[in-house]
């Protein structure tokens, strides 16, 4: 699904990524844990196609697509979602409008005629109900006074509802309490199945309590140093990032 070779990427003339490699397929999630500054939130930009971040070697793949090839909003056409860290507010627009113009504008790149308003609201009403959402909250502005867990339970609805083949979690665990932790967990873990794929990247092991994943990756100026399973992110929440600079001195 997603095969990245030798990435290089640079923001405002500074190498962020040195040479990035990475394989998901479809059905596992991958986590990416590292220190601050260690290049985590670059690369997510980098594969949703931030234009900020310029690809300097390498290549991602996607579906046998170059990602380096396209744009942002092409990247999501393909099925590459972004969670954001801090997600934006837009007054006046409800949560459903957004949503319902998000999957036409969809299928509209791809094609595909609108879809029709009974079945929009069937799929409205099914992903809802999954996510234990309830209309009040789908009439409301997007993101308008939402707290952090309503920001992130917005967001996991629009994963479900634009039922993405590639899903990047771009530190969605920051600053929530355990209540809004198990929201975005118990979204992910219902929308997860063998053809999609996620790719978690967080501060701290607390989320892969909830979310677990089929490998944990460190990334560590610019490069991915080392890569196990759940077991990884433990040991890293006993001994610190410390022990990994140890290990690659």
């Amino acid at each position: 699904m997603l095969i990245i070779k030798n990435l290089h990427a640079t923001v405002d003339g500074k190498e962020i990524l040195k040479g990035i490699n990475l394989e998901l397929k479809p059905g596992e999630v991958h986590a990416i844990m590292g220190p601050n500054g260690s290049g985590k939130s670059t690369l997510a930009s980098v594969i949703s196609g931030n234009e900020d971040y310029i690809i300097t070697k390498g290549e991602i793949l996607f579906d046998d697509n170059d990602l380096s090839e396209l744009d942002a909003e092409e990247r999501a056409h393909l099925g590459v979602f972004l969670s954001f860290q801090y997600p934006v507010e837009i007054p006046g627009v409800t949560v459903t409008n957004f949503i319902k113009t998000a999957i036409n504008s969809s299928r509209k790149a791809t094609g595909k005629e609108d879809l029709p308003a009974a079945e929009m609201l069937k799929k409205i009403r099914e992903k809802a109900k999954l996510l234990d959402i309830n209309s009040k909250f789908l009439s409301r502005s997007l993101n308008e006074g939402f707290s952090g867990g309503e920001k992130k339970r917005n967001e996991i609805f629009q994963m479900a509802m634009l039922e993405p083949k590639l899903s990047i979690l771009d530190e969605t665990d920051s600053g929530l309490d355990i209540d809004a932790l198990k929201i975005v967990a118990n979204g992910v873990n219902k929308l997860r199945d063998k053809e999609n794929g996620f790719l978690v990247i967080t501060h701290y092991q607390r989320l892969l309590e909830y979310i677990i994943p089929d490998y944990v990756h460190v990334l560590f100026e610019g490069k991915i140093v080392k890569s196990g399973s759940k077991e990884l992110a433990n040991k890293l929440e006993e001994k610190g990032y410390d022990w990994i600079k140890k290990e690659i001195v």
